[in-house]
């Protein structure tokens, strides 16, 4: 099936792919009607790998969770019994020292320490209004868009 193939090839067309993709006036209304139900197919699948995404998703937090709960606990025995090192046939846990810097307040830093960040995004919807009601925004347009929607 040409769309197995456009999948397959990861969305990338070849020219013979391109070639069977070519739709003459003729053929419009049949291929259009077999495309709409083949992108509403690969739009369902799309939509179950979005929910087994968010399952994966949630087992991976609950097993990070687990993880982190374990891992704290033993840290926390092994700093009460003061024991620096577990060792067996099969498993060595022991601590490895870092540092890390807490900043308790940026506002007492000296300056040469902090790092200023700014953040510039176009309010879209601002814009939009504006360029509707007769206002011309220097460095934006108001673009039509066709969308394709198959129900």
């Amino acid at each position: 099936m040409l769309a197995d193939e456009i999948i397959n090839n990861e969305g990338e067309l070849t020219p013979e792919l391109e070639g069977r993709l070519m739709i003459n006036q003729d053929q419009l209304e049949a291929k259009g009607k077999g495309y709409g139900y083949i992108i509403k197919d690969i739009e369902s699948e799309i939509d179950a790998i979005d929910v087994e995404l968010k399952r994966l998703a949630a087992l991976k937090k609950q097993r990070t969770n687990a993880v982190d709960k374990l891992k704290t606990s033993l840290s926390q025995a092994m700093q009460l019994f003061d024991i620096s090192e577990l060792k067996t046939p099969t498993l060595k846990i022991n601590f490895r020292k870092s540092e890390s810097v807490e900043v308790e307040s940026v506002n007492l830093l000296d300056p040469l320490y902090i790092v200023t960040k700014e953040v510039k995004t176009a309010d879209k919807e601002s814009i939009k209004l504006a360029i509707k009601n007769g206002l011309e925004v220097t460095g934006a347009v108001l673009k039509t868009n066709l969308n394709l929607q198959i129900k």
